[in-house]
């Protein structure tokens, strides 16, 4: 058994879902075969984790959503990916 303590912010309406990832993460998604592939390293793995937990926690409301892409926290040629609550 691993033990594995992480830090996950609360949501507020000011600041709305912050983005909180481990040093030295990455993650890449792709589309192979109408399938969504997303590929991390195991600080990618921790980091993606902290978000959902954020994401669904009571305080954070339905429609919140993280937005993913190149330019902000996957790969370079990774495809975009956003993830809502519902």
């Amino acid at each position: 058994m691993i033990e594995l303590k992480l830090n996950i912010p609360t949501y507020s309406s000011e600041k709305g879902l912050p983005y909180n990832w481990e040093d030295g993460f990455s993650i890449k998604t792709e589309i192979i075969e109408n399938q969504i592939q997303v590929k991390a390293n195991k600080a990618g793995l921790i980091s993606l984790a902290k978000q959902l937990l954020l994401l669904a926690q009571d305080e954070s409301p339905v429609g919140c959503h993280y937005h993913f892409d190149e330019y902000n926290s996957l790969e370079g040629g990774s495809k975009e990916i956003i993830i809502s609550k519902i």
